[in-house]
């Protein structure tokens, strides 16, 4: 008589458990990040360990790290995870009614700057559907988009985020945005548009948190340029950040897509010297799988039409550009949600859709 093989089943919350283990590297930053206790973690790692039969997990010094086996099981969690995503849009699209609601992730920069123009575009491309926004960074920013508290992830390529090759993501590339150095009005090189960053290296510097995108990017353009900044004020918030500089209180590396906050100020912005200058690169992400989902298509497509805006800013001309660019998005016709959407989303990582490395700037 053959012989049937018992099924092989896997929980898959405690998968759940182990990717988040894989990107933590701790149990202790694990159960923070999934708000469990690190007794929790290890009873589900354990469970599954004993659902594969192989051992997840072995000891490395104090703590423990991901076996091979882990690491083979991750794989196959990915494409899962992947599938799944493409029957819930399946199953959405079955209905014909979509999804009732769409949550964007985004880094406080890009709230400020991107995603005004594309929430107003999308209320005309998809007014039954509501558009919530979510403050947040890598990795808990991933951590939410894996949980589905996220739907759309919006973020900057630094050490946090995932690298281009994670399969558990679909990622749209949208633009790279320039910095420039903000310094008081009153400063000795504020009359000048250039400036070298070495030549900042003695002043007192404001950045954000090392753990932050704000803080991680500037620590790494100003080690670029060989010299550690004399860090006084450690801000995360851009406009308290753009409070200090006007106060006299240091000089900082500013994205171009946070400018407009900076209009009424009394400082003086200035391109830093370099081919190419200091820049950092925002991309959207979605699980992997639900890139076919119809409204989340629009989303992603609604993004890469802003960030292509983003090439004529900021300049002298960039609020007559951006308006003209609003009016045309609000007066074109509302296309249908249908299945040509859905390759909207299908763009893979390649060079940025724009930047603005080649636009002139005009400090203020």
């Amino acid at each position: 008589m053959e012989q049937v093989s018992e099924p092989f089943t896997i929980d898959l919350r405690r998968l759940t458990v182990l990717r988040e283990l894989q990107r933590r590297g701790s149990l202790a930053r694990t159960a923070e990040a999934l708000h469990l206790t690190p007794s929790a973690v290890s009873q589900q790692i354990a469970a599954l360990a004993r659902e594969t039969g192989v051992p997840l997990t072995e000891k490395d010094g104090r703590g423990v790290r991901l076996t091979g086996q882990a690491r083979v099981l991750l794989a196959h969690a990915d494409a899962i995870a992947a599938q799944l995503e493409r029957a819930r849009s399946d199953l959405g699209a079955y209905g014909e009614g979509g999804r009732g609601s769409v949550t964007i992730g985004c880094l406080s920069s890009a709230i400020l700057g991107l995603l005004p123009g594309v929430l107003r575009a999308l209320a005309d491309r998809l007014p039954q559907v509501r558009v919530d926004v979510v403050e947040s960074e890598p990795p808990d920013l991933f951590t939410a988009l894996d949980a589905g508290q996220v739907d759309v992830a919006v973020a900057v390529h630094f050490a946090a985020a995932p690298p281009h090759t994670d399969a558990r993501y679909s990622r749209t590339e949208l633009f790279t945005d320039v910095m420039d150095i903000a310094v008081p009005a009153g400063h000795r090189l504020a009359g000048r548009e250039r400036v070298a960053l070495r030549e900042l290296a003695a002043e007192a510097w404001i950045v954000g948190d090392a753990r932050s995108c704000v803080g991680a990017v500037a620590r790494s353009v100003c080690a670029t340029a060989g010299f550690t900044p004399d860090i006084r004020h450690a801000v995360n918030d851009w406009g308290a950040l753009a409070a200090l500089v006007e106060a006299g209180q240091g000089v900082a590396l500013v994205p171009r897509l946070v400018r407009p906050a900076y209009a009424s100020r009394r400082l003086a912005l200035l391109r830093v010297e370099g081919d190419p200058p200091p820049s950092r690169h925002l991309f959207a992400a979605v699980r992997a799988g639900a890139e076919a989902d119809a409204v989340l298509g629009v989303v992603l497509d609604q993004l890469r039409t802003n960030a292509r805006a983003q090439t004529d800013f900021p300049n002298s001309r960039s609020r007559t550009s951006q308006a003209s660019a609003s009016a045309s998005t609000r007066s074109r016709p509302r296309p249908e949600v249908d299945s040509g959407s859905k390759d909207l989303a299908t763009g893979r990582p390649g060079e940025p859709s724009a930047t603005s490395t080649s636009t002139p700037f005009s400090p203020s």
